[in-house]
C-alpha cells in the first residue's frame, strides 16, 4: 500500500453472535463495519486455506456447464482494470468454460508477466449447483442477489453501488478503501456512460496518486477508511459508499450479497440522473432553476402539499407508489422515451 494510504484509519470491527444478531445489526446500518471470521466455516474458505488449487477444484465441482464471462487485462495493466489512453477499457471481455479459465489462472501463478484474469459478479444460483447452499450467510428476510467474484491480483477503481452490500472474503485476501457518499466530488469520477461495469469510477490511481492532477483527493483521504480481509472475514458496505477493492493474492475469491430496503418495483436512481442530464442539465440557467424547484417539490420534499388538494382516489403516481402505479409510470416513461 502506498505511504499515502498506510496511515488511514481502520474500519470498525464488530462481533456478532448469530443470524438474528446479524439481522438486527444490518437493519438501518449506515456505517461500514468488519466482521472477522463470519464465514470461516464455509467449505470454500477451508478449501482455499489448503491451496488455491483446492479452492478452484471445489468451485469447479459445483459449476454448471455453460460459458462464463471473463475479463482479461495485459500484464502491463498490473491488475488495474481501468481505461486505456483512449478511454476505452484496458481489458477484453470474452467467454470461456470455467476449467479453461482456471487453467489459465493456474498457468500464470508465480509469473511476473501473467495477465490479470477476472470473473466479476457471477450469479451463484445461475452458474453453480449447491455452491450458495453450502457457502452463504443467512440474512433474515432479505432477498439478496448473491454473487461470486474470482480473479488473480486485481485493482478495481473506487465506485459505489445503490444496494447495501455484505462482502465476504472466501479465498486470498482483499483490501477495501472506503469513502462516505458525499466524497464523490473529491474522487474525480469518470464518465457515467462509459464505465468498466456500469458505475462511474474514480480516475485516481490509488497506487500512485497524482496530487497535481487530482489535488482534492487529499481531502477525500481525510475521510477514508481501510480494511484488509482474511479468508472468512466480511465487510458491510452501506448503500452509496465508495469502495476501492484490491485482490492481494495470486488467486482471490469474494462472495457478496446486495439487497435494497426499498421495493424492487421502484426505479433505479441512476436512470433518473442519466435522464436529467439529457433533459435538464443543458437548459438555460433560468429554466434549470425552475426545474430544480419542481424536483424539490415533487421528489425531495414531497410533503402533503403535493396531494392534499387532490381527491385521494385521483392522486395516481403522486401518491405513494404501489407495484401497480409504478408499473403504469414505467410504461408511460417507456412510451415517452421511445418517441
Amino acid at each position: 500500500m502506498p505511504d499515502t494510504l498506510t496511515a488511514l484509519p481502520r474500519i470498525e470491527e464488530r462481533e456478532v453472535a448469530d443470524a438474528a444478531a446479524l439481522d438486527a445489526m444490518l437493519r438501518g446500518a449506515d456505517r461500514p463495519f468488519v466482521l472477522r471470521g463470519l464465514a470461516r466455516d464455509w467449505p470454500l474458505v477451508q478449501a482455499g486455506l489448503q491451496s488455491a488449487s483446492a479452492a478452484r477444484s471445489y468451485i469447479q465441482q459445483h459449476a454448471v456447464e455453460r460459458p462464463f464471462v471473463v475479463s482479461v487485462a495485459a500484464p502491463e495493466s498490473e491488475g488495474r482494470m481501468f481505461y486505456d489512453e483512449a478511454m476505452q477499457m484496458n481489458f477484453r471481455t470474452t467467454k470461456g468454460t470455467l476449467p479453461t479459465i482456471f487453467a489459465k489462472m493456474e498457468e500464470g501463478e508465480g509469473q511476473e508477466d501473467a495477465p490479470a484474469i477476472y470473473l466479476a459478479s457471477i450469479d451463484m444460483h445461475d452458474f453453480f449447483n449447491g455452491l450458495h447452499e453450502a457457502n452463504h450467510v443467512p440474512l433474515g428476510g432479505r432477498d439478496p442477489l448473491s454473487s461470486i467474484w474470482i480473479g488473480t491480483k486485481t485493482r478495481i477503481a473506487a465506485h459505489n453501488d445503490f444496494p447495501d452490500n455484505l462482502a465476504c472474503c472466501a479465498v486470498g485476501r482483499r483490501r477495501f478503501t472506503l469513502f462516505p457518499p458525499e466524497q464523490f466530488r473529491n474522487l474525480y469520477l469518470g464518465p457515467i456512460d462509459n464505465t468498466p461495469a456500469g458505475r462511474a469510477i474514480s480516475m485516481v490511481d490509488f497506487t500512485e496518486p497524482d496530487f497535481d492532477a487530482h489535488p482534492r483527493f487529499r481531502d477525500a483521504l481525510e475521510h477514508a477508511q481501510v480494511a484488509e480481509l482474511e479468508p472468512g472475514d466480511a465487510l458491510f458496505i452501506p448503500s452509496m459508499w465508495w469502495h476501492h477493492v484490491e485482490g492481494l493474492e495470486s488467486f482471490n475469491v469474494l462472495v457478496n450479497y446486495w439487497w435494497r430496503d426499498t421495493p424492487r418495483y421502484l426505479g433505479q436512481p441512476q436512470d433518473a440522473l442519466n435522464h436529467a442530464i439529457m433533459a435538464i442539465r443543458d437548459l438555460p440557467e433560468r429554466d434549470r432553476a425552475i426545474w430544480r424547484d419542481l424536483f424539490d417539490y415533487y421528489v425531495f420534499e414531497a410533503d402533503e402539499r403535493v396531494t392534499a388538494h387532490i381527491p385521494e382516489q385521483a392522486r395516481s403516481v403522486l401518491d405513494r407508489l404501489t407495484p401497480e402505479s409504478a408499473g403504469r409510470l414505467r410504461a408511460f416513461l417507456l412510451r415517452t422515451l421511445s418517441r
